[in-house]
Protein backbone atom coordinates (compact mmCIF):
# COMPACT_ATOMS: atom_id res chain seq x y z
CA UNK A 1 0.00 0.00 0.00
CA UNK A 2 2.57 2.22 1.07
CA UNK A 3 4.96 1.56 -2.34
CA UNK A 4 1.43 2.65 -4.06
CA UNK A 5 1.23 5.65 -2.47
CA UNK A 6 4.45 6.41 -3.18
CA UNK A 7 4.03 5.64 -7.01
CA UNK A 8 1.09 7.85 -6.75
CA UNK A 9 2.51 10.70 -5.23
CA UNK A 10 5.37 10.68 -7.71
CA UNK A 11 2.93 10.84 -10.54
CA UNK A 12 1.05 13.63 -8.49
CA UNK A 13 4.78 15.67 -8.76
CA UNK A 14 4.86 15.27 -12.14
CA UNK A 15 2.06 16.72 -12.67
CA UNK A 16 2.80 19.60 -10.74
CA UNK A 17 5.91 20.23 -12.39
CA UNK A 18 3.91 20.56 -15.89
CA UNK A 19 1.06 22.23 -14.85
CA UNK A 20 3.83 24.81 -13.04
CA UNK A 21 5.83 24.81 -17.04
CA UNK A 22 2.56 25.21 -18.21
CA UNK A 23 1.50 28.23 -15.99
CA UNK A 24 5.23 29.70 -16.60
CA UNK A 25 4.60 29.79 -20.33
CA UNK A 26 1.21 31.21 -20.59
CA UNK A 27 2.37 33.99 -18.35
CA UNK A 28 5.24 34.73 -21.16
CA UNK A 29 2.37 34.38 -23.86
CA UNK A 30 0.20 37.07 -21.94
CA UNK A 31 3.36 39.20 -21.34
CA UNK A 32 4.24 38.77 -25.30
CA UNK A 33 0.42 39.49 -26.32
CA UNK A 34 0.53 42.61 -24.19
CA UNK A 35 3.80 43.89 -25.90
CA UNK A 36 1.89 43.38 -29.36
CA UNK A 37 -0.94 45.19 -28.42
CA UNK A 38 1.15 48.40 -27.35
CA UNK A 39 3.05 47.66 -30.55
CA UNK A 40 -0.03 47.57 -32.47
CA UNK A 41 -1.59 50.34 -30.73
CA UNK A 42 1.23 52.89 -31.34
CA UNK A 43 1.09 51.73 -34.88
CA UNK A 44 -2.25 52.60 -35.45
CA UNK A 45 -1.38 55.66 -34.39
CA UNK A 46 0.85 56.35 -36.49
CA UNK A 47 -1.24 55.35 -39.84
CA UNK A 48 -4.09 57.56 -38.29
CA UNK A 49 -1.30 60.46 -38.01
CA UNK A 50 0.03 59.83 -41.96
CA UNK A 51 -3.27 59.44 -43.18
CA UNK A 52 -4.71 62.89 -41.71
CA UNK A 53 -1.41 64.78 -42.90
CA UNK A 54 -0.93 62.98 -46.45
CA UNK A 55 -1.28 66.04 -48.87
CA UNK A 56 -3.85 65.95 -51.39
CA UNK A 57 -1.07 66.57 -54.59
CA UNK A 58 2.67 66.23 -54.45
CA UNK A 59 4.66 67.61 -57.04
CA UNK A 60 6.20 64.81 -59.20
CA UNK A 61 9.47 65.09 -60.37
CA UNK A 62 10.77 63.96 -63.82
CA UNK A 63 14.06 64.03 -64.87
CA UNK A 64 13.98 64.19 -68.83
CA UNK A 65 16.18 61.51 -70.54
CA UNK A 66 15.60 59.60 -67.57
CA UNK A 67 17.16 56.23 -70.02
CA UNK A 68 20.05 58.06 -70.53
CA UNK A 69 23.36 56.90 -69.15
CA UNK A 70 24.82 58.60 -65.74
CA UNK A 71 27.46 59.91 -67.95
CA UNK A 72 25.15 61.38 -70.92
CA UNK A 73 23.66 63.66 -68.58
CA UNK A 74 24.36 67.59 -68.64
CA UNK A 75 24.91 68.28 -64.76
CA UNK A 76 23.89 71.75 -65.77
CA UNK A 77 21.08 71.26 -67.61
CA UNK A 78 18.01 72.37 -65.12
CA UNK A 79 15.60 69.57 -63.74
CA UNK A 80 12.22 69.97 -65.13
CA UNK A 81 9.56 69.79 -62.61
CA UNK A 82 5.75 69.49 -62.77
CA UNK A 83 4.18 71.90 -61.66
CA UNK A 84 0.82 70.14 -59.01
CA UNK A 85 -2.79 69.89 -60.97
CA UNK A 86 -4.60 73.17 -58.99
CA UNK A 87 -6.25 71.90 -56.03
CA UNK A 88 -9.59 70.92 -57.10
CA UNK A 89 -12.47 70.97 -54.29
CA UNK A 90 -14.32 68.18 -53.08
CA UNK A 91 -17.64 67.13 -53.86
CA UNK A 92 -19.40 67.66 -50.56
CA UNK A 93 -20.59 63.82 -51.06
CA UNK A 94 -17.10 63.06 -51.52
CA UNK A 95 -15.28 64.92 -48.05
CA UNK A 96 -13.98 62.31 -45.48
CA UNK A 97 -16.13 62.45 -42.47
CA UNK A 98 -14.30 62.80 -38.93
CA UNK A 99 -14.37 59.17 -36.78
CA UNK A 100 -13.50 58.82 -32.69
CA UNK A 101 -10.61 56.79 -32.70
CA UNK A 102 -10.83 53.51 -30.38
CA UNK A 103 -9.52 53.47 -27.20
CA UNK A 104 -6.07 52.01 -26.08
CA UNK A 105 -5.50 49.50 -23.82
CA UNK A 106 -3.63 51.82 -21.88
CA UNK A 107 -6.18 54.30 -21.59
CA UNK A 108 -9.03 52.12 -20.47
CA UNK A 109 -6.52 50.85 -17.38
CA UNK A 110 -6.51 54.68 -16.94
CA UNK A 111 -10.31 54.95 -16.30
CA UNK A 112 -11.11 54.82 -12.85
CA UNK A 113 -12.43 51.55 -11.47
CA UNK A 114 -15.72 53.51 -10.36
CA UNK A 115 -16.24 55.24 -13.34
CA UNK A 116 -16.35 51.93 -16.08
CA UNK A 117 -17.28 49.59 -13.14
CA UNK A 118 -17.75 46.21 -15.09
CA UNK A 119 -17.72 47.77 -18.91
CA UNK A 120 -15.08 46.18 -20.46
CA UNK A 121 -12.33 47.41 -23.31
CA UNK A 122 -14.08 45.59 -25.91
CA UNK A 123 -17.99 46.70 -25.24
CA UNK A 124 -16.15 50.71 -24.84
CA UNK A 125 -14.88 50.48 -28.11
CA UNK A 126 -18.08 48.69 -29.04
CA UNK A 127 -19.87 51.84 -28.51
CA UNK A 128 -17.28 53.94 -30.18
CA UNK A 129 -17.82 52.09 -33.57
CA UNK A 130 -21.74 52.70 -33.35
CA UNK A 131 -21.08 55.69 -32.77
CA UNK A 132 -18.91 56.30 -35.50
CA UNK A 133 -21.86 54.97 -37.82
CA UNK A 134 -24.44 58.13 -36.39
CA UNK A 135 -21.65 60.48 -37.31
CA UNK A 136 -21.08 58.85 -40.60
CA UNK A 137 -25.10 58.51 -41.46
CA UNK A 138 -25.46 62.01 -40.35
CA UNK A 139 -22.56 63.58 -41.94
CA UNK A 140 -23.80 61.45 -45.69
CA UNK A 141 -26.72 63.15 -45.38
CA UNK A 142 -25.51 66.26 -44.78
CA UNK A 143 -23.25 66.05 -47.94
CA UNK A 144 -25.68 65.00 -50.24
CA UNK A 145 -26.88 67.52 -52.72
CA UNK A 146 -30.35 68.33 -51.96
CA UNK A 147 -31.79 67.62 -54.92
CA UNK A 148 -31.19 64.01 -54.64
CA UNK A 149 -32.48 63.83 -51.28
CA UNK A 150 -36.03 61.83 -50.44
CA UNK A 151 -38.42 63.14 -48.13
CA UNK A 152 -37.29 61.04 -44.63
CA UNK A 153 -33.55 62.64 -45.46
CA UNK A 154 -34.46 66.30 -46.39
CA UNK A 155 -36.49 66.42 -42.78
CA UNK A 156 -33.16 65.18 -41.41
CA UNK A 157 -31.60 67.68 -43.05
CA UNK A 158 -33.30 70.09 -41.88
CA UNK A 159 -32.96 68.72 -38.23
CA UNK A 160 -29.18 68.68 -38.51
CA UNK A 161 -28.76 72.10 -39.49
CA UNK A 162 -31.52 73.63 -36.95
CA UNK A 163 -29.12 71.66 -34.41
CA UNK A 164 -26.15 73.59 -35.16
CA UNK A 165 -24.91 76.36 -33.29
CA UNK A 166 -21.56 78.80 -33.29
CA UNK A 167 -19.91 76.36 -31.00
CA UNK A 168 -19.97 73.58 -33.10
CA UNK A 169 -19.28 74.87 -35.92
CA UNK A 170 -16.40 73.10 -38.16
CA UNK A 171 -16.94 70.36 -35.74
CA UNK A 172 -18.72 66.90 -36.05
CA UNK A 173 -21.10 65.56 -33.44
CA UNK A 174 -24.37 63.80 -32.77
CA UNK A 175 -27.45 64.09 -30.37
CA UNK A 176 -29.43 61.40 -28.87
CA UNK A 177 -31.53 61.66 -31.60
CA UNK A 178 -29.10 60.19 -33.91
CA UNK A 179 -27.89 57.42 -31.84
CA UNK A 180 -31.66 56.60 -32.27
CA UNK A 181 -32.13 56.97 -36.03
CA UNK A 182 -28.96 55.55 -37.11
CA UNK A 183 -28.00 52.75 -34.40
CA UNK A 184 -29.51 50.22 -31.60
CA UNK A 185 -28.10 51.40 -29.39
CA UNK A 186 -30.17 52.26 -26.07
CA UNK A 187 -30.11 55.51 -25.12
CA UNK A 188 -29.98 54.37 -20.96
CA UNK A 189 -28.00 54.52 -17.80
CA UNK A 190 -25.41 52.19 -19.35
CA UNK A 191 -25.01 54.38 -22.25
CA UNK A 192 -24.74 57.65 -19.56
CA UNK A 193 -21.92 55.56 -17.83
CA UNK A 194 -20.21 54.94 -21.69
CA UNK A 195 -20.13 58.48 -22.74
CA UNK A 196 -18.60 59.47 -19.32
CA UNK A 197 -15.45 57.23 -19.95
CA UNK A 198 -15.27 59.06 -23.40
CA UNK A 199 -15.07 62.45 -22.07
CA UNK A 200 -12.81 60.89 -19.08
CA UNK A 201 -10.70 59.42 -22.32
CA UNK A 202 -10.71 62.43 -24.33
CA UNK A 203 -13.14 61.57 -27.26
CA UNK A 204 -15.83 63.70 -27.04
CA UNK A 205 -16.84 66.73 -25.10
CA UNK A 206 -20.35 67.86 -24.63
CA UNK A 207 -21.97 71.10 -26.15
CA UNK A 208 -25.47 72.15 -24.54
CA UNK A 209 -27.72 74.68 -25.57
CA UNK A 210 -31.54 75.07 -26.37
CA UNK A 211 -32.52 71.98 -24.35
CA UNK A 212 -30.18 69.32 -26.12
CA UNK A 213 -27.08 67.90 -25.74
CA UNK A 214 -24.61 67.70 -28.65
CA UNK A 215 -21.65 65.19 -27.82
CA UNK A 216 -19.11 66.54 -30.59
CA UNK A 217 -16.22 64.56 -31.83
CA UNK A 218 -12.79 65.79 -30.47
Amino acid sequence: MLHKIGDEIIVVNELLNKLELEIQYQEQTNSSLKELCESLEEDYKDVEHLKENIPLHLPQVTVTQSTAKESDVDPEEPVKVEEPAPTKKLPKEQRSIKEMPFITCDEFDSVPAYMKSRLTYSQINDVIKEINKAVISKYKILHQPKKSMNSVARNLYHRFIDEETKDTKGHYFIVEADIKEFTALKVDKKFHVLLNILRHCRRLSEVRGGGLTRYVIT
